[in-house]
């Protein structure tokens, strides 16, 4: 007897799923689906002065929320410093800093306001 698979999921000669395994995938697959759409803006020009440090500690477990954090540091205009202490303009948007809150990740991060401007490598 010839076991037919589709993107890993065995399937009978119509292409259905067979058996009980259609329903363990969808548990499977919706267990922790998790999803953060909201997009956020600085109101602070690209050109502005780098003068705030964030350094944060997202832990593996919050792969996602840490990947979406990096994406709003970059879309504010802040430089990697290293992988996870960033430098750019201050200050950051409340309604982003309101929902770091909503979604747990408020003791993960510090920020730090320079005495003066980060010039970066010349």
């Amino acid at each position: 007897m010839i076991k037919l698979y589709y993107k890993g999921m065995r399937v009978n000669a119509f292409g259905f799923p067979v058996g009980s395994q259609k329903k363990d995938y969808k548990k499977q697959n919706n267990k922790n689906k998790r999803l953060y759409h909201c997009s956020f803006f600085s109101s602070a020009p690209k050109t502005s002065l780098k003068n705030l440090i964030v350094i944060y500690d997202i832990p593996e477990e919050k792969k996602k929320e840490r990947d979406w954090f990096r994406r709003h540091l970059k879309r504010f205009g802040f430089s990697m410093i290293q992988r996870s202490v960033w430098v750019g303009p201050s200050p950051l948007p409340k309604d982003f800093l309101e929902y770091i809150k909503e979604i747990k990740l408020k003791k993960t991060f510090k920020t730090f306001k320079l005495a003066k401007p980060y010039i970066g490598k010349s």
